[in-house]
């Protein structure tokens, strides 16, 4: 089970951890409270927006590095990271996707199959 989980990979899947609580939580308060969620991001004022499109910007570009880079490297079913992220939040699937990453890296060099870091 420990089999090639190296420490940056550990990192990464704490934070994919406080990603998916700390969404969740206010995710369950929403629907405890019967809220608009979706309304509530776009008519709560410039503040809400701002970091609304910040985050949507960073999910995009993500995205593309999680297909891109789990090619590059071998990785299977990438697109269930994307499709996560929709079902949890980003702030789960990302980390959890670079946890997976460095957990790939560590089973290539361990391979010695000399993919460019």
């Amino acid at each position: 089970m420990t089999r090639h989980w190296t420490p940056l990979a550990v990192v990464y899947l704490v934070v994919a951890v406080a990603g998916l609580v700390g969404t969740w939580t206010y995710n369950a308060i929403a629907i405890a409270e019967r809220n608009d969620f979706i309304g509530d991001l776009v008519t709560s004022g410039p503040a809400v927006s701002s970091i609304t499109t910040d985050l949507l910007v960073v999910a995009v570009a993500g995205s593309v590095l999680i297909v891109v880079e789990s090619r590059r490297i071998g990785m299977r079913f990438a697109w269930a990271y994307i499709v996560g992220s929709a079902l949890t939040a980003f702030a789960f699937t990302f980390p959890l996707w670079l946890a997976m990453r460095e957990r790939r890296l560590a089973a290539l060099r361990a391979e010695g199959s000399g993919v460019d870091e």
